[in-house]
C-alpha cells in the first residue's frame, strides 16, 4: 500500500510542487530588502502548503474508496446499528444458492397443498434458490439430524394465524428430511391440515419431539356483540382477555407467537367486529391502539405465567405482503426478488411488537422478518394454490421464505444453548 501511495501521490503532486516552488522564488526576488525575514516566511509558507497537499492526497487515497461496491444478485435490507460481536440475523441480503431448497414439499405429508406452488403448476423454480445472508455473521447450514438430536424430548409450540401455520409446516418438512422412517412422524389426533382447525400436533416419535400449532389469529378472545349494541356491531374482540386456549401453550420448551394480518379494517370493522374492554364497547378505538392493548394483555399473561428458565419465547413480526393496485387487490408475483422494498420494510404492527417486548420482564426474542420479506415479491403463492381463482400475495410458497425464518429460529436457539 505504501508503494502504491508513493507512486500515485508524488506523480500527481509534481505540478503542484513546481507551482509552490515558483511561488517561493517569487517571494525571494520581490523582497530583497528584507531577505532574512522574508526568506524565513517563504520557507514557512512553502512547508505549510506542502504539508497540506500531502495530507489531502493521503486522505483521498485512504479514506475515499477507489471502487464502488457492485451488488450482483443480492437484495439488501437497510443498515442498522448493531454490534459485530452479536449477530443481527435480520440485517443482511438474499443471495442465490443452488443447494436450496431444503426439501420437496410433494414428499412432505404436512405441507399444505395450497402452499405447494410447484405441485400447483408453477414452472419457474428460481424462487426456491435464495438464501438469507446476515452481514456480520453466518447462519449455520441446516442439518436436520443434528437439530433433531438437540431437540430430543422437546415441545415446540406455534401460536398465531395462517402465516404461523405455514412456518409450522415448514419446520416439520425441514426436520423430516433427517428421519429415516417417515411413518414415525404423525399428527397425534390423525387430523388433516385445514385452515380453520384450532389445534394440530405432530410427533417425531423416534426423538420424542412434539411440534404443535394453535390457531389464535388475534391472541385475545373473540366474543359476541353485547346487548343493546348498535346494529353495525356483529361481534367483538376482548382485547383485555387472552385467548381461552392460552393454558395449552404453557407446557412448552419453545413458544413462538405471531399476529398482525387480521388487524385490518377489512377483517374487523367492515365485518362488524369492534373492541371490548372491561365489558365496555370501544367503537372509536383505532386498530393500532387496540393491537397494542391486546399485546399488553399478552405480555402481562406471559410475565406472570411462563417459566423463563425452561421456555424460550419468540414473537415474529409482520410478514410483508405484496398486494398492489389502487385498492391493493392486485397480486403480481415476479420471477426475481424486488430490488426495492417499496416501503414494505416497515410496519406499524412490527413497531408495536418491538415496543411492547422491550418493556417485558420475561425475555422475548423478536424475529424481525419484516424487512427481509419485503424483497421477496417472487415467493408468494399467487395463483398457484388449491384455489387459483383467488390470487394470494400474503402467503408464501413452500419451500420458500418461511424455511429461512426457521433457519434463523434454530440458529438462535443453538447459539443460546452453546
Amino acid at each position: 500500500m505504501a508503494d502504491s501511495f508513493n507512486h500515485w501521490s508524488f506523480g500527481h503532486l509534481r505540478p503542484f510542487v513546481k507551482k509552490v516552488l515558483s511561488f517561493g522564488k517569487g517571494v525571494l526576488k520581490g523582497h530583497c530588502k528584507f531577505w532574512i525575514v522574508q526568506s524565513f516566511n517563504g520557507v514557512i509558507v512553502v512547508g505549510s502548503l506542502l504539508s497540506f497537499l500531502l495530507a489531502m492526497a493521503y486522505a483521498y487515497v485512504i479514506l475515499i474508496p477507489r471502487f464502488q461496491p457492485v451488488m450482483n444478485n443480492r437484495y439488501e435490507t437497510p443498515h442498522f446499528n448493531s454490534s459485530v460481536s452479536e449477530c443481527n440475523y435480520f440485517d443482511g441480503n438474499w443471495i442465490q444458492d443452488e443447494s436450496y431448497p431444503l426439501y420437496d414439499a410433494s414428499q412432505c405429508p404436512f405441507a399444505e397443498r395450497g402452499f405447494n406452488c410447484l405441485a400447483n403448476g408453477r414452472r419457474d423454480r428460481g424462487y426456491t434458490k435464495w438464501r438469507w445472508k446476515p452481514k456480520n455473521c453466518e447462519i449455520p447450514r441446516f442439518n436436520a439430524r443434528e437439530i433433531l438430536e438437540k431437540m430430543r424430548g422437546k415441545r415446540i409450540v406455534f401460536v398465531g394465524d395462517s402465516l404461523s401455520r405455514t412456518q409450522w409446516e415448514s419446520l416439520i418438512c425441514m426436520l423430516m428430511t433427517g428421519v429415516e422412517d417417515k411413518r414415525s412422524v404423525y399428527e397425534i389426533n390423525g387430523n388433516k391440515i385445514t385452515k380453520q382447525i384450532r389445534f394440530l400436533g405432530v410427533r417425531f416419535s423416534s426423538f420424542d419431539l412434539r411440534i404443535d400449532f394453535y390457531r389464535s389469529i388475534f391472541l385475545v378472545q373473540p366474543g359476541p356483540a353485547p346487548r343493546r349494541a348498535p346494529k353495525r356491531v356483529k361481534s367483538t374482540l376482548k382485547i383485555d382477555k387472552l385467548d381461552d386456549i392460552r393454558n395449552e401453550w404453557i407446557d412448552s420448551d419453545i413458544l413462538l407467537f405471531n399476529s398482525g394480518h387480521w388487524w385490518t379494517p377489512s377483517k374487523l370493522f367492515e365485518m362488524g367486529c369492534y373492541f371490548l374492554v372491561g365489558g365496555s364497547l370501544k367503537l372509536g378505538m383505532p386498530i393500532t391502539t387496540a393491537f397494542e392493548r391486546a399485546l399488553l394483555t399478552w405480555a402481562s399473561w406471559l410475565n406472570t405465567t411462563i417459566n423463563a428458565n425452561r421456555t424460550s419465547v419468540f414473537f415474529r413480526t409482520f410478514e410483508s405482503s405484496h398486494w398492489s393496485g389502487r385498492n391493493h387487490l392486485s397480486c403480481k408475483v415476479t420471477h426475481q426478488p424486488s430490488s426495492r422494498t417499496g416501503g414494505r420494510d416497515r410496519s406499524p404492527i412490527s413497531d408495536t411488537i418491538i415496543k411492547v417486548v422491550k418493556a417485558m420482564a420475561v425475555p422475548v426474542t423478536v424475529l424481525h422478518v419484516t424487512s427481509m420479506g419485503a424483497f421477496r415479491s417472487d415467493a408468494h403463492v399467487g395463483t398457484w394454490s388449491d384455489n387459483p381463482s383467488v390470487p394470494d400475495c400474503s402467503h408464501w410458497c413452500l419451500p420458500g421464505v418461511p424455511d429461512m425464518w426457521n433457519e434463523i429460529l434454530l440458529s438462535n436457539l443453538l447459539s443460546k444453548n452453546h
